[in-house]
């Protein structure tokens, strides 16, 4: 199947979703509300809510079921990309080719509007229906984003030896700092498409190879050059290749027994540790 035209038939749902829960620019406070749209418009490839909507597909339902998670933890990407921008974590002044949100709004601005984001990225799951379920995915995406997870992982990156060549360390901040959101993004999808506890749990377990993948292969289409927590590093760019596809392998193998309708999520996966760019 063709992934893309795929995701191009679904992708405005999302946009005009993310642009009806954002605050208007022009609200007040009016500097607050523009650096929050700020990293999320123009927004990149939007994997993370792609992943999201495939698992409602996979699982029988309609795309548009997992909506609420599809933004939610987009939203949390975003505040945690604004934060990881800032000159205290990685200095970045540049994203999609933009200035990032601490040099255009300021460095207080941008750790306010990354908070704000947050909020509202779970104030958006908790509306969604049926309420347990959202409940449920809330609790999720709370962890994915907390202390054993996101935050956990970026303070361990920061604080990253780059002499350091110790492989589950590496695929450990990996899975928390990556992993962890693409996870939530399937089994939430899942979860509010009515998915049962057994296969929510088997596609998070198939969502958190998939994101740890899909890092070493950022780290393999760089060459390790731009972070020292790096499998290319570590083992090189051949062996980080092979792991990557080890994990692809072992993430597809979770889903042998769903059926065509899984196969956006395949795709999805196969694309985001394949990709070229």
């Amino acid at each position: 199947m063709d992934v893309q035209a795929w995701w191009a038939e679904r992708l405005p749902r999302v946009e005009r979703e993310l642009d009806a829960v954002l605050p208007a620019a022009a609200e007040p406070p009016q500097t607050l509300h523009a650096a929050m749209r700020h990293l999320v418009f123009p927004g990149g490839k939007r994997l993370r809510p792609a992943f999201a909507m495939a698992a409602a597909e996979a699982v029988g339902a309609p795309a548009r079921a997992a909506l609420p998670a599809a933004v939610g933890v987009e939203l949390v990407h975003a505040y945690s990309l604004i934060h990881d921008d800032l000159p205290c974590m990685d200095d970045d002044d540049e994203r999609r080719g933009r200035p990032t949100v601490h040099v255009a709004f300021g460095e207080a601005v941008a750790v306010l509007a990354g908070d704000a984001l947050q909020a509202l990225a779970f104030q958006t799951v908790a509306a969604a229906r049926p309420a347990e379920s959202a409940a449920r995915v809330v609790h999720a995406l709370a962890a994915a984003a907390g202390s054993r997870a996101l935050v956990g992982g970026q303070v361990d990156d920061l604080a990253f030896d780059p002499e350091n060549r110790d492989t589950a360390h590496i695929e450990s901040v990996h899975a928390r700092k990556s992993g962890a959101l693409i996870a939530v993004s399937v089994s939430g999808g899942a979860r509010l498409a009515g998915a049962d506890d057994a296969l929510c749990e088997r596609l998070h377990a198939f969502g958190l190879d998939v994101g740890v993948a899909f890092q070493i292969q950022d780290d393999v289409l760089d060459e390790g050059e731009d972070d020292a927590c790096s499998l290319v590093r570590a083992i090189g760019r051949e062996g980080a290749a092979a792991r990557a596809e080890e994990l692809l392998s072992r993430a597809l193998a979770r889903l042998e027994d769903l059926g065509s309708g899984a196969e956006p999520l395949r795709e999805l996966a196969r694309y985001a540790v394949r990709r070229e760019k």
